[in-house]
């Protein structure tokens, strides 16, 4: 993916994202840390999208993922703040301080060093939903934007996938 397609890529996906939640009644929080806002932002810019965007939290510090998104500070302690239990806490956290259907949630490594042990590029995008809360792992390649533009594309289609009901748990 050379710089940039990614950001297409998921303003496209938004369009499609903000459509299927309006259709299915279902409403959106974010809760971002690696991407900071980048997946609200996305959203917000597709029309329509205050049918659906309930709010956000840009959780960069883990004190913020704690005391808002209610994230265990156990939990932080044990694994840090790049894994997938965390992102999973944080989409399930956004969903309920905003009350949205659906929370999603961005953590990860855009560099230019490894955090918490994890290499660059590493990215965990979690979902949280009725059906439960599951977070998926990634690893892209390229500077700290692209790595950014990858995750934000990420977890746009993992909740494409969770409105279409192709089963986002897969």
């Amino acid at each position: 993916m050379t710089p940039g397609d990614a950001s297409v890529v998921a303003a496209a996906t938004s369009t499609a994202v903000v459509a299927a939640a309006i259709a299915k009644n279902h409403t959106v929080a974010t809760a971002e840390s690696l991407t900071a806002g980048m997946v609200a932002a996305t959203l917000a810019n597709t029309p329509g999208a205050s049918g659906m965007l309930q709010g956000g939290v840009v959780a960069y510090q883990n004190s913020v993922k704690a005391e808002v998104l209610g994230v265990s500070e156990e939990l932080l302690a044990d694994v840090g703040s790049v894994d997938g239990a965390v992102a999973g806490a944080m989409a399930d956290g956004a969903r309920r301080a905003c009350g949205a259907s659906i929370g999603v949630s961005t953590t990860g490594v855009a560099g230019p060093d490894p955090h918490d042990g994890k290499a660059v590029g590493t990215v965990f995008i979690g979902i949280a939903a009725d059906a439960g809360t599951e977070a998926f792992e990634y690893s892209f390649t390229g500077d700290r934007q692209s790595i950014r533009e990858q995750a934000c594309e990420a977890a746009l289609a993992r909740l494409l996938a969770v409105l279409e009901g192709v089963g986002y748990r897969s």
